[in-house]
């Protein structure tokens, strides 16, 4: 079961989408499509990184939170769920990291 956070802003990620993009930045992110969305997470996740190289433990924090809030974006915009997303880390609890590499099929 997600984080009482998380469940709050999937909900509020959910009724934004129908917004107007004039008023919501969730229904603006959402109208330019899914590969801005996914081009979000990418600035996030680079800027997470910046922080962490340079020792930024509060950049790092606000960095991540951006970063998992285009996520929940993409996950509703994909028609997905936080709960999803943890059942799967669940399901890999007590395998080993190589182990779950080596057993995603080839490409």
């Amino acid at each position: 079961m997600a984080d009482p956070i998380i469940q709050r802003l999937e909900a509020v990620i959910a009724e934004r989408r129908g917004a107007s993009p004039d008023s919501s930045y969730v229904a603006r992110l959402s109208a330019r499509g899914r590969p801005r969305i996914a081009q979000k997470i990418g600035e996030e996740a680079v800027e997470t990184v910046i922080a962490a190289i340079q020792g930024d433990a509060k950049g790092v924090v606000s960095e991540s939170a951006d970063l998992l809030f285009h996520l929940l974006v993409l996950l509703a915009d994909m028609g997905l769920s936080w709960d999803q997303v943890l059942a799967e880390l669940d399901a890999r609890e007590g395998t080993s990291g190589i182990a779950e590499k080596l057993s995603r099929p080839k490409e």
